[in-house]
């Protein structure tokens, strides 16, 4: 496996990164390209953590181009619960999508020398990732920005996987803007909802109430529109399923891209990983645990 680093985009303040890593013995063609976001609640984490490298380099093993990418950090050193008004979580998940697209604009820049099936572009992502990559595949209003369009109206992802990630507006999700959808999430998730709820459970009369659609809504939105899905159910789990996939769930993933993206058939899956811990009736119960 060959690892590289490019910069992206260059920022007034900051050049953004990322780490790209090619599977050397398949130089040959045009190969699926997965683009990974960190979480950190839009405030922390980075895109080289140690814990994450042995899956990039699963991946690349397996003939995928793999990156890992850096964005603006939009809640650094400021709180992103329930104080935050929710019009500037909003902002924050169109201004790292715009991060995000930025990225994917450069890739496919520069898909020749990196050897990218610009058709089978996946995004992946770990909780505020998730909810960025989430928005960046179905919401058309992170693609522009102030100085014009990022990425094409046209282009489409292959994919997207979300890891304990969720979606502001579940009518971004229509029968045109559907795409394969890998879905990872905890019943008992405190922080991003598995269902429908307030981002952070936060009260109506707090300022930073936001409706969030999490992987079951998300799911059951394709369901109903007849669109592909693979949800992995994590019974009782909790916002660990943000980073266990990347470890644990390695297969689940590659099949995914092998099957529902490379292949191209629509599959509707949802499995569901069954737990001796405590349940949180507080946050709802879900019949298929019980």
């Amino acid at each position: 496996i060959r690892k590289e680093t490019h910069t992206y985009y260059i920022k007034p303040d900051q050049k953004l990164k990322l780490d790209l890593y090619e599977p050397v013995e398949h130089e040959a063609g045009q190969r699926p390209m997965l683009l990974y976001v960190h979480g950190g609640g839009f405030s922390g984490g980075e895109r080289d953590h140690p814990n994450h490298a042995a899956f990039f380099r699963a991946m690349a093993a397996k003939g995928y181009v793999t990156a890992t990418m850096s964005y603006t950090l939009q809640m650094k050193g400021k709180s992103f619960g329930c104080d935050l008004p929710a019009p500037e979580k909003i902002e924050t998940f169109l201004k790292t999508s715009r991060d995000v697209n930025r990225a994917v604009s450069f890739l496919l820049d520069n898909r020749k020398e990196f050897g990218i099936d610009t058709t089978q572009i996946v995004l992946l992502g770990s909780s505020a990732g998730a909810e960025a990559v989430l928005h960046t595949a179905y919401w058309d209003a992170a693609r522009t920005d102030n100085q014009g369009r990022i990425l094409s109206s046209a282009f489409e992802y292959g994919g997207v996987v979300s890891m304990a990630g969720a979606l502001a507006n579940i009518g971004h999700i229509t029968e045109e803007t559907a795409i394969p959808t890998q879905l990872f999430h905890g019943t008992c998730d405190g922080l991003v909802p598995y269902g429908e709820a307030p981002h952070h459970y936060c009260s109506m009369e707090a300022p930073g109430y936001l409706t969030l659609y999490g992987g079951h809504a998300v799911m059951e939105r394709l369901r109903e529109l007849g669109k592909g899905y693979y949800m992995v159910t994590g019974c009782n789990g909790r916002h660990e399923w943000n980073s266990l996939p990347l470890t644990d769930y390695r297969d689940e993933i590659a099949d995914f891209v092998y099957h529902d993206v490379v292949k191209g058939e629509k599959r509707q899956i949802h499995k569901i990983i069954p737990s001796q811990k405590a349940g949180c009736q507080e946050l709802g119960a879900w019949e298929h645990c019980n």
